[in-house]
């Protein structure tokens, strides 16, 4: 991945991501280590990319009716 590209990523904190998807921290970590949610460790926590919990989201839908 270019520099260029990396400026453009906005990076969550698991709470942040756990927030926008109304689920614990702990669901986003086991999300996080499962591979289900890509993310970086930056020291001791995580940052996902935030057009990766977009493309989640998306891919989560259920057509109820």
């Amino acid at each position: 991945m270019s520099n260029e590209r990396l400026a453009e990523v906005r990076f969550l904190t698991v709470a942040e991501v756990a927030a926008i998807m109304r689920v614990s921290k702990m669901t986003v970590y086991r999300m996080v280590h499962s591979g289900e949610l890509p993310a970086v460790r930056v020291g001791r926590s995580f940052r996902v990319p935030q057009d990766a919990v977009d493309k989640y989201l998306g891919q989560s839908f259920v057509d109820t009716a």
